[in-house]
């Protein structure tokens, strides 16, 4: 068919495929794909996991799938099915997320009634913003003889709402400048650049209202990129954690012994700070500042964005 002059463009049509053509057995095949392709599952929640572990014990029984909920720094469990929803697997969610102390709880089937959709509905009502729950529902899809690509779409998610008024009142009830609100408004906008110029930083997509955010890196889980308002003013860093105190001083340390050419890549000199008496460890550069500066954001956001790159730079090469 032609408009015109110009063809109109050939289309192909998005084909649904039964999941269980695609992965048959639950344990066998859709949960060690499901840990190799965790990207799949951040793009549709909005976040930075990592999936670490399949069939991680917990007393007599095995959680699908464990790993960690890097933008929000907690425990992150998966149980799913390839059936409808039902109590059997409800319950499972629920007794593993206690046992294990986990803060963002995923549920993932083909298809979810609307009794437990409800019931995510609850219990995210209930966590506020200490825990979170989310519903997914399997779709696969092709186009002709495309190769089958996953469709996950949420089916059930926290409350942004509650959760941050939650935390907003809250804090406000320590500090009453309306800090929450402004940190809020300056993650937004934070977010919305990284987006647009370095998408692959970050799969987040929820703006904190806390004073501060972290993204990834390809150290470890427990080392991310930091961005704070912090007593020194902004701070931009790699923040070293582990709950083993030598690994982060043996990073530390690795890193130190290259100071001089990390600094020369970077274009200025960083602090070093051991931290003594604590786990952690950092590595950062500062910039005066006060989020309560409204006029100053853009400001700030163009400073933690090319401060963030010349890190990334200087570091990742160290990387290992």
């Amino acid at each position: 068919m032609t408009f015109g002059n110009r063809e109109s463009p050939h289309l192909g049509r998005l084909e649904p495929l039964d999941p269980r053509k695609v992965w048959e057995h639950e344990a066998r095949d859709f949960t060690p794909w499901l840990l190799n392709n965790a990207d799949a599952l951040a793009d549709a929640l909005g976040l930075d996991i990592e999936l670490t572990a399949a069939e991680h014990p917990v007393g007599p029984f095995f959680l699908d799938v464990i790993g960690r909920d890097l933008t929000n720094d907690c425990v992150l469990i998966v149980e799913n099915q390839l059936s409808p929803t039902d109590h059997d697997h409800l319950g499972k969610l629920v007794t593993y997320a206690a046992n294990l102390d986990a803060g963002t709880m995923i549920w993932m089937a083909p298809q979810f009634r609307e009794e437990h959709r409800q019931a995510l509905s609850f219990l995210n009502q209930f966590a506020g913003e200490s825990a979170r729950f989310f519903g997914v529902e399997i779709a696969v899809v092709r186009i002709g003889d495309s190769a089958p690509a996953p469709l996950f779409k949420l089916a059930a998610e926290p409350n942004e709402f509650h959760a941050q008024a939650s935390s907003a009142a809250r804090v406000s009830s320590q500090d009453l400048s309306g800090k929450p609100a402004l940190y809020a408004a300056f993650w937004e906008q934070f977010l919305e650049r990284v987006h647009l110029e370095h998408p692959e930083w970050t799969r987040a997509r929820k703006a904190p209202a806390q004073n501060w955010f972290t993204m990834p890196s390809p150290f470890s889980s427990s080392c991310p990129y930091s961005f704070s308002f912090s007593q020194g003013g902004l701070r931009c860093e790699l923040y070293l954690d582990s709950l083993d105190p030598n690994q982060v001083r043996d990073l530390f340390e690795r890193l130190h012994q290259h100071k001089e050419a990390i600094e020369t890549t970077f274009g200025a000199p960083l602090q070093w700070e051991e931290l003594p008496g604590r786990r952690a460890s950092r590595i950062a550069a500062y910039l005066p500042g006060d989020v309560t500066r409204a006029d100053e954001h853009q400001t700030y956001v163009d400073w933690f964005i090319s401060t963030s790159a010349r890190f990334r730079a200087a570091l990742e090469p160290y990387a290992r």
